[in-house]
């Protein structure tokens, strides 16, 4: 065999093996660097424990109610199976049914309290009957009943007894033992409680009710219309009538009559001594027509009577309103002293429980207030007042008075915030007219505020524009200032059916605490700009009309001039003539009011910025934004590229296309867009409000548009040579984006007056191009290297659009060249998973209001990752999180002779004198934390090296990450789409918990279709998906702050809060308000002597003798008894005391055989002493005599 001599040779043939090709690919991919000096972590695992800890709004789907007039309770059940158990203001317990069945199967339908127990029970969708207590802080299940064969549509618990009725579908009545939640023997049938004669079932049961003054009568009530007074003792039925469909029943107290509800709006009354016909028919509602016909009515779900000393009965019932009357919105009657009073409501009403002075049926009630259940509120009226006035609700219940459309969560924030919100909101508030001053009658439990060592603020941004500020701290929920930002603009016409979105609606808020700087991303892709003022102002608006678009022709297309030239230097862009910004044929976007506007103490509108249309459709929505007050800039993105705003000059610094940010580096190939027929002029592309004041400041897009540039201050930005196409996507009801590119400039200044020349752009046949996409729901998964398929981004790949996900302000060693100098920088986080800097030069403080500032596109990508970036954060040498910049909020009234603001100081590394001093020998002084929907990196800087990595997962992605403080030290917290929480460790990025918390379809109500949007190519790897747009409006209301706090929209109208904290976690009982009270149970009524001497007193029954065990026991098929978690330690307590009592008692047996024992030792020792003592006197008395004296 002929052997290569040359080893060179060899080597080379070796190199191009398929294994050497994979070698050479690892060593050439960046490897994983140690930083310079480890850093102590102090999180262990055991420091975390997730926890939900406090729920406030307005329980969503209410299905039951209940309330105990002795502790003063109210109970609220819910269609998911929640559970809220409401007191005095500040007692607010929320508990859960568990969901193990299909969905629906735990909703709540009937509730009923243990009066003055301390117990309540539910009945759920799934015929299960739970028993809680309520005792301890949070209640608890004590044991359930499971129903196997019939269905549950009523239950009744007469006062303190111990037996509850069951009313079933099949028409049957059981009797359930509530101390040990069994079934008694006894048991009602259908076919023995109605007529032999009659030949059809009576339906199910929907009232079971026992006569005030014989509870040995039960009156059965069947959805039929068939009534049935059955005799317990005589087990028979005394009574039968025969009616309309029925839907309640009410007893008068004297149990002599009883008044029905039914479906076609009448209510009958009927006697128990007459079996024939009812006494009196009406229908409350009903009108004559022309043809001398009633109207025909709604059903009345309920009515009440109640009597009272001071005049007629009060009949009291919802619904029985005629159908034919348009728009006539739900109500509850009150008929009393001949006046019918219809209180009408702004929902449907779920339920309504009177209140009375007496409970207790057998004697007058003396009613004084209606608690009605809405679809969407909860309602108190007073009976006792003329015209029956609401009480002012005192709970948090109004979160969903406009949807909540995105939430942020400030936990430990200055403390000086809340008083500043609640004395602007106290002085902005009109006083309520019209509400009763009668005490709220939900006033049961405890709560004593406990004092919180640090403040908690909660911001809600709703789709009628308005953002409301809520004081979170101690486990409570007050609102403290509202803030409008719809009146800001002019009010609009009406708006077309098709368009489905709110146009003010507020999608993203970001507030610098410390400045108390307001800028939020309304839906119309606008952003406006407030600061806090405490007194009243009367100034203008500033307007600024930006366009983020973008247009890139085909290869071949674009001038040789247009080359991207390099950051800083001042190269030469596209002048768009032909854009004749003064021609437009629509202007859709929201228009500011003009002239100077009154302005109310609290946050104030200084800037406003609109994005124009763009050939008729509407922009893409932001998609970041933030503030820095010490810098004075703002910055904001979308879908197609991002701009930087001069807070303080009010003009616009930076304004470029996505693409643009990486100048000559562009990793990704973009596809070009299709040509479009029938294409508006190119005209119609940056529509401006010609009408607006020449006063007002200008968007600087604007005049570089007609090239007017400044050549001291600029720091260009040019395409590159080759093509760059539009990133169309469609959001929402939005079609395919159409997106044009413009030049900017890095700078602006309005006394700017240089003129460069510029190429000609491309013909508008070309400009106008679009993309055509078959699915919407891959706009995103495709540009975050698609969420379930793709592992990796090759530069090769087709790229359509990339969206500003992130942007963050930081001082920050932003360049490799300079590692000594930290200057301040914009990090922006695209979707594509790239992070980029933008560097930024501000003036001298003394020049900042006249001087521009100047901003730098590196053009260099610091790092990229699968997926896209949803959070940065930047922390010291030390590991320790470094503060954002920010400039301290200062009363204009007080501080106006102190003109230079205090501007706070990062925790920044050391002084790098010592380094500056070695030349170019240096450590990395700062780490900066990225997060992706796939992955973590910690990346060193200046080196720009990545320390640290983390998979954080592969099938799944993450909806929200976000870096917190926790126990003096900081970690990862990230809420993955499986619905795990998870945390690292930083900077190592160590595991510290994974735990299931929440699925992910819990959150789909905020999805456009409720269910989430399934991506139809998916299907075929099995998956089902909810797309980004749907994530990223489930983003916008889960958050994590400082402490291990977190919040998220649990359903449109509540709000659920959780805790990260160990430590929290073990003091949460102490700010947990006390449910039960020992109370004494007011006397009954005293029976008269006439009464007592007649027979016509209230007569009792031995409900024990009747179900207990002489009644037989009942058929293990029917119900199936499932032990709670309570009774289980009850039996384990129970057997560990019969153990003790065991061992007590073996130990007193041998006690006592001890005892015995040494007593029978006393007595042989006392025989021993006395035989000893007569032996001893026997030999005494022989001692002395010879043998033969004896």
């Amino acid at each position: 065999m002929r052997r290569d001599k040359d080893p060179d040779r060899r080597d080379v043939m070796k190199k191009f093996t398929f294994k050497g090709v994979l070698d050479n690919f690892r060593t050439s991919v960046a490897q994983q660097a140690k930083p310079d000096q480890e850093i102590q972590e102090t999180l262990r695992p055991d420091n975390f424990q997730v926890k939900r800890t406090f729920r406030h709004g307005f329980p969503f789907q209410p299905t039951a109610m209940a309330f105990d007039p002795v502790q003063r309770l109210l109970a609220i059940g819910s269609k998911c199976g929640s559970l809220r158990i409401l007191g005095q203001p500040g007692v607010d317990i929320h508990v859960r049914h568990d969901m193990d069945g299909p969905p629906g199967s735990a909703a709540i339908l009937h509730l009923q309290f243990l009066v003055n127990e301390g117990a309540l029970v539910s009945a759920t969708a799934d015929d299960v009957l739970h028993l809680w207590n309520f005792r301890q802080k949070v209640p608890q299940i004590v044991q359930s009943l499971k129903f196997q064969k019939e269905k549950i549509t009523c239950m009744h618990l007469p006062l303190q007894s111990k037996w509850l009725y069951v009313g079933t579908e099949r028409g049957n009545v059981h009797v359930v033992h509530i101390e040990s939640f069994v079934l008694s023997g006894y048991i009602i049938n259908w076919n023995k409680a109605i007529e032999v004669s009659r030949k059809t079932h009576p339906g199910s049961i929907v009232h079971l009710s026992d006569n005030p003054l014989d509870a040995s009568k039960l009156l059965i009530g069947y959805e039929s219309g068939q009534i049935v007074l059955w005799d317990l003792r005589n087990k028979t039925a005394e009574v039968r009538w025969q009616t309309t469909e029925l839907k309640s029943i009410a007893w008068h107290h004297e149990g002599k009559q009883f008044m029905c509800s039914h479906v076609d709006g009448t209510l009958t009354t009927w006697s128990i001594k007459d079996r024939t016909k009812y006494l009196c028919i009406s229908q409350p509602h009903a009108k004559v027509n022309k043809d001398g016909k009633s109207e025909q009515c709604k059903p009345i779900n309920k009515v009440e009577w109640k009597s009272s000393r001071m005049g007629e009965a009060y009949v009291i019932f919802s619904g029985g309103m005629p159908y034919d009357q348009a728009g006539r919105t739900p109500s509850i009657t009150v008929v009393h002293n001949k006046t019918t009073t219809v209180l009408e409501m702004e929902s449907n009403v779920v339920d309504f429980i009177t209140l009375s002075e007496s409970f207790y049926s057998s004697e007058m009630q003396e009613p004084y207030a209606i608690i009605a259940l809405l679809q969407n509120d909860l309602v108190v009226m007073d009976l006792q007042t003329a015209g029956f006035p609401c009480l002012e609700n005192p709970y948090p219940m109004d979160i969903h008075e406009s949807p909540v459309t995105c939430v942020s969560y400030l936990a430990d924030c200055p403390a000086d915030l809340i008083p500043a919100f609640y004395s602007v909101g106290r002085a902005s508030a009109t006083k309520r007219q019209g509400f009763s001053d009668m005490d709220w009658p939900i006033s049961g439990g405890t709560w004593s505020a406990q004092s919180c060592s640090y403040s908690e603020i909660i911001l809600t941004g709703h789709a009628d524009g308005s953002i409301k500020f809520w004081d979170g701290s101690a486990g409570t929920l007050q609102v403290l200032y509202k803030l409008k930002t719809a009146k800001i603009f002019e009010k609009q016409r009406a708006r077309s059916m098709d368009n489905e979105e709110d146009p003010f609606a507020i999608e993203i808020i970001s507030l610098c605490p410390e400045s108390r700087k307001l800028c939020v991303a309304g839906a119309s892709s606008h952003v406006i700009l407030f600061t806090y003022k405490k007194s009243e102002s009367n100034d203008e608006v500033t307007v600024l009309e930006i366009p983020i678009v973008y247009e890139v022709p085909e290869e071949g297309e674009i001038s040789p001039d247009c080359q991207f030239s390099g950051p800083g230097s001042a190269g030469s862009g596209n002048r768009l003539d032909m854009l004749d910004l003064d021609n437009k044929k629509d202007t859709p976007t929201l228009k500011v009011r003009v002239g100077a506007q009154k302005k109310l103490p609290g946050f104030q509108a200084q800037l406003v910025c609109l994005t124009p249309w763009n050939n008729g459709e509407p922009p893409s929505h932001i998609t970041a934004l933030t503030i820095n007050s010490s810098y004075g800039l703002m910055a904001y993105g979308n879908e197609a590229g991002i701009v930087i705003i001069d807070v303080e000059q009010k003009v616009c610094l930076l304004n470029v296309g996505s693409p643009d940010l990486y100048g000559a580096q562009d990793p990704y190939s973009r596809v070009p867009r299709s040509p479009k027929k029938g294409v508006a002029s190119v005209a119609d592309i940056l529509p401006m409000n010609p009408d607006r004041d020449d006063r007002q400041p200008r968007s600087p897009s604007i005049d570089q548009i007609n090239g007017v540039c400044s050549p001291a201050s600029t720091c260009p930005v040019s395409s590159t040579g080759r093509a760059r196409p539009d990133p169309p996507r469609r959001s929402r009801s939005q079609g395919t984006r159409k997106l044009h590119k413009c030049l900017s400039t890095a700078s602006y200044s309005e006394d700017c007056g240089s003129h460069f020349p510029c190429p000609t752009a491309p013909t508008a046949q070309r400009q106008q191009l679009m993309v055509a996409r078959q699915y919407c729901s891959f706009d995103k998964l495709d540009s975050s290297f698609s969420r379930s398929r793709s592992s990796s981004m090759s530069s090769l790949e087709n790229i359509t659009s990339e969206a500003i996900q992130c942007l963050v302000f930081a001082d920050s060693f932003a360049k490799k060249s300079e590692p000594t100098v930290v200057m301040p920088t914009l990090w922006v986080g695209t979707s594509l998973g790239s992070v980029l800097t933008i560097l930024i030069a501000p003036p001298d403080s003394d020049s900042r209001s006249s001087q521009p500032v100047v901003v730098s596109l590196v053009g260099v990508t610091i790092f990229r990752l699968k997926g896209a970036i949803l959070h940065m954060s930047f922390l010291d040498y030390n590991g320790s999180l470094i503060p954002n910049a920010y400039e301290s909020w200062r009363d204009d009234n007080r501080d106006k002779r102190e003109k230079t603001p205090t501007k706070n100081q990062n925790r920044m590394s050391p002084t790098l004198s010592d380094q500056q001093n070695r030349g170019d020998s240096f450590n990395d002084r700062q780490y900066v934390v990225i997060v992706s929907e796939k992955q973590a990196r910690v990346v060193a800087l200046p080196s720009q090296t990545c320390v640290y990595r983390q998979q954080l997962t592969d099938s799944d992605f993450v909806v929200k990450a976000e870096v917190i403080s926790l126990r003096e030290s900081v970690c990862l917290m990230c809420y993955v789409s499986n619905g795990h929480l998870v945390s690292y460790s930083l900077p190592s990025l160590r595991p510290l918990i994974d735990i299931d918390f929440l699925p992910l379809s819990e959150l789909s109500f905020q999805t456009q279709s409720n269910k989430g949007i399934v991506d139809p190519m998916l299907s075929i790897w099995g998956q089902q998906l909810i797309v980004n747009e749907d994530t990223d409006q489930i983003a916008r209301t889960f958050c994590f702050s400082n402490r291990g706090h977190g919040l998220y929209l649990t359903s449109p109208s509540e709000l659920q809060k959780f805790t990260l904290c160990t430590d929290f976690c073990s003091n949460l009982t102490d700010l947990i308000g006390e449910l039960f009270l020992p109370l004494d149970m007011p006397e009954p009524p005293k029976e008269s002597f006439f009464k007592g001497l007649f027979g016509g007193g209230v007569r009792t029954l031995d409900r024990e003798e009747l179900f207990g065990e002489s009644s037989g026991k009942a058929n293990k098929s029917v119900a199936k008894h499932i032990p709670g978690n309570l009774q289980e330690m009850g039996a384990r307590a129970t057997t560990a005391t019969s153990e003790i009592s065991r061992a007590h008692k073996l130990m007193i047996e041998r006690g006592e055989k001890l005892s015995q024992l040494e007593d029978r030792a006393e007595r042989m020792r006392a025989e021993a002493e006395n035989f000893q003592s007569s032996s001893h006197d026997l030999m005494l008395k022989y001692k002395d005599k010879k043998w033969y004296q004896l």
